[in-house]
């Protein structure tokens, strides 16, 4: 296989991208990030499994729910009634991989809607052995005193409170061997001005899978870790996560020059919840383009 060149394996300008309102919808994008629909190759990392994703119908979570369906497990996506455009796209991928798949509409900001989206995947998927909790608002903000109640508390329940319902529900149904996995990010450790309240909810998703982790996998076998992405192309960044003038420039500033695919993400997650990293569990890996993390 050729070698590639990692600064210009995707371009890091675009055309002009529209403005979406939050959440919005890939397949409305002028560039529609790369999920690795024609490129992911599987090799049955994860031959029988079944999986929960949530966030699973766009991004980065689309592209894991791909993979995850062309390394052979059945997938449960959860996602946002609105986003149905988008979950249809990967319900239909997970299935051309011949797979089964489980798309489940619902506000994950809603406690009960986090009970009753695992107790759907568990009884359509016949078991539960592997939960990304990837879904995350993000809606950027001038500073502190610009983030109004409403847009934090959204941000809280959307992010930290639905990851903790879900995974509470979860667990009790994963048996020895399973993994858990959650979607942190670069504002963990480097918050932007404009994300100041997103990257609270990241830098708790580190601590929570790393605290989860001492607990579970020494009472139930069970593995907990992160991911971490660096600037990663997905309709969050037009969709009020970034200012329009940022758009136009977004991941330039990173040591590729350019921003990441959610393609380029999928491979961390499958290694992550395949026996490759039985030995691993409390570990963040960062996947964000050369740019460092403690």
């Amino acid at each position: 296989m050729a070698l590639i060149d990692p600064r210009t394996k995707y371009p890091s300008q675009f055309p002009k991208e529209g403005r979406q309102e939050n959440p919005g919808l890939d397949v409305a994008m002028t560039t529609e990030p790369d999920l690795g629909l024609s490129t992911y190759k599987g090799s049955g990392k994860l031959e029988g499994r079944r999986a929960l994703i949530t966030g699973g119908d766009s991004g980065i979570g689309a592209a894991t729910a791909i993979a995850f369906a062309r390394e052979g497990a059945d997938v449960a996506i959860a996602y946002l009634p609105e986003e149905q455009e988008d979950a249809d796209r990967i319900i239909a991928a997970i299935e051309d991989a011949g797979q089964k798949a489980v798309g489940i509409p619902g506000d994950l900001t809603d406690r009960e809607t986090c009970t009753a989206t695992v107790e759907k995947a568990v009884e359509a998927l016949g078991s539960l052995d592997i939960l990304v909790n990837n879904a995350s608002r993000q809606v950027y903000n001038e500073g502190l005193l610009d983030i109004s109640d409403e847009d934090f508390d959204a941000t809280m329940k959307t992010n930290i409170y639905s990851a903790f319902y879900i995974t509470k529900q979860a667990v009790p149904h994963m048996p020895p061997g399973s993994s858990i996995i959650f979607s942190t990010s670069i504002q963990a450790y480097d918050p932007s001005q404009p994300l100041l309240d997103y990257a609270i909810t990241k830098a708790a998703f580190n601590n929570f899978a790393k605290g989860l982790s001492q607990e579970l996998l020494k009472e139930r076998g069970i593995r907990v870790n992160a991911v971490a992405p660096g600037p990663i192309w997905t309709v969050i960044q037009p969709a009020e996560g970034q200012p329009e003038e940022k758009v136009d420039t977004f991941g330039q500033d990173s040591d590729m020059g350019r921003p990441g695919q959610p393609a380029e993400l999928a491979g961390a997650y499958v290694f992550l919840a395949s026996e490759d990293a039985s030995y691993i569990s409390g570990e963040t890996l960062a996947v964000t383009g050369g740019r460092l993390t403690p």
